[in-house]
């Protein structure tokens, strides 16, 4: 899906942030030069300890690049958006911006705040790319996926046994978690594990019937919603009031047995990997595709990428271009791929690199989930996006919770977008 399509209506409706030109970056400095005489590239990024994919890739980068110094300039991650878009403001320097999601990057580009990269991505290999499509602004990109998330289906093998996982509907997959739930109290295992957000019932549903989440008709979400709610009356999965109120999180349902089977995102398999390499957990864990509308044969799911672009102030724009670049492409994907996670583009030797890190299982059923047919973007962008995500998720609680009927909340979410947002 392209940017072009819900980006029509932005460009107009944002005004551009006035810009006042400083000589200085976001760490106070005013160098271009590293103290070994090298070009200083400084990137923008969060929590640089605990995301190792941000190492992985300076580190590679200056390994083939020694006349290049790139200098992490990390803020916290839950402040991102809003420090990155203060600083852009304030006329900073620094020269690579970490996108985190597309609603910033089609902000910051409508506003006239990144250089174009139109010429390095006319170079990639698209078809090898996921998510690139999704920073075309009207045929120009402004930057570059360096991993693609999407959502797959973790479970466990001890618990799932020879079950077929390879081709589910949403219908057999409520038969099998209400096959795998055992016990009860203390002792209770649940088939599976929904998680509170509102994407584990919305987005996927979007994704798999071409629903509208921006339309203000979301009929489209119903069937969805009936099957969360009926492994919730089959006690199949942990009730939503349940584990919204003791604020449950998903790692913990697989890593400790209490559930079989947890839709969620790709970025997961990472931090499973880490977790068994420090000793927390021995979890013997496989992934599936995302169960299916239809049993047509193809794997649509949703998910999000996360990109590079270049401050339009850089000091260093063209070593920042390079980096961008490098790191978008097969070396950077390799990069990313040694420690686990799913980079944007993908080829058999990225694959065969991703499925031979210690503890990633390797079988051919995890390795097809990770070609998936097409990969919808989480949530379409458009100016009114933040407003409409705001009703869908308040609607999705009253549901979830049993506060109101599927009917009712539909018809609530759709009576609120048209009335307070259309």
């Amino acid at each position: 899906m392209k940017l072009t399509k819900n980006l029509a209506r932005i460009a107009p409706l944002i005004v551009a942030a006035t810009l006042t030109t400083t000589a200085c970056d976001a760490s106070g400095t005013d160098s271009t030069s590293s103290s070994q005489g090298g070009t200083v590239v400084k990137i923008a990024l969060w929590n640089y300890k605990t995301t190792p994919e941000f190492k992985a890739l300076i580190e590679g980068f200056e390994a083939e690049n020694p006349g290049i110094d790139v200098q992490p300039v990390d803020i916290l991650a839950d402040n991102y958006p809003e420090k990155v878009t203060t600083m852009l403001a304030g006329g900073d320097t620094t020269d690579v911006l970490t996108m985190k999601n597309v609603t910033d990057y089609a902000r910051y580009a409508t506003r006239d705040q990144l250089l174009p990269l139109t010429d390095e991505a006319a170079g990639l290999d698209k078809a090898s790319y996921s998510g690139l499509d999704d920073y075309d602004l009207d045929g120009k990109y402004y930057a570059l996926p360096y991993r693609s998330d999407f959502w797959v289906l973790f479970y466990n093998k001890d618990m799932v046994g020879k079950e077929d996982l390879s081709e589910l509907t949403w219908d057999d997959y409520a038969k099998l978690a209400k096959k795998f739930t055992k016990g009860s109290g203390s002792d209770k295992v649940y088939g599976t594990y929904l998680h509170t957000w509102r994407s584990v019932v919305q987005a996927i549903s979007s994704a798999q019937t071409g629903g509208d989440q921006l339309g203000g008709d979301y009929a489209f979400f119903k069937d969805q919603y009936e099957m969360a709610l009926g492994l919730q009356k089959a006690k199949a999965t942990l009730p939503f009031a349940t584990a919204s109120s003791n604020q449950i999180t998903y790692d913990s349902q697989l890593t400790t047995g209490k559930a079989a089977m947890v839709p969620m995102g790709s970025w997961w398999a990472a931090a499973l990997l880490a977790e068994k390499a420090q000793g927390k957990n021995d979890i013997n864990w496989g992934m599936a595709p995302m169960p299916q509308a239809e049993n047509d044969g193809k794997n649509v799911t949703f998910g999000s990428p996360t990109a590079f672009a270049v401050n339009k102030k850089a000091r260093n724009a063209d070593a920042a271009k390079k980096f961008v670049t490098w790191a978008s492409g097969p070396k950077g994907a390799a990069a990313v791929a040694k420690i686990g996670v799913t980079p944007a583009y993908t080829s058999d030797k990225i694959l065969d690199t991703f499925f031979s890190v210690d503890g990633m299982p390797a079988d051919a059923l995890s390795r097809r989930t990770m070609q998936p047919t097409t990969v919808q973007l989480e949530m379409p962008v458009s100016d009114k996006t933040s407003d409409i995500d705001q009703i869908l998720k308040e609607e999705h609680e009253m549901i979830m919770s049993g506060e109101k009927s599927v009917d009712e909340g539909v018809k609530e979410m759709d009576k609120r977008v048209k009335d307070e947002v259309q």
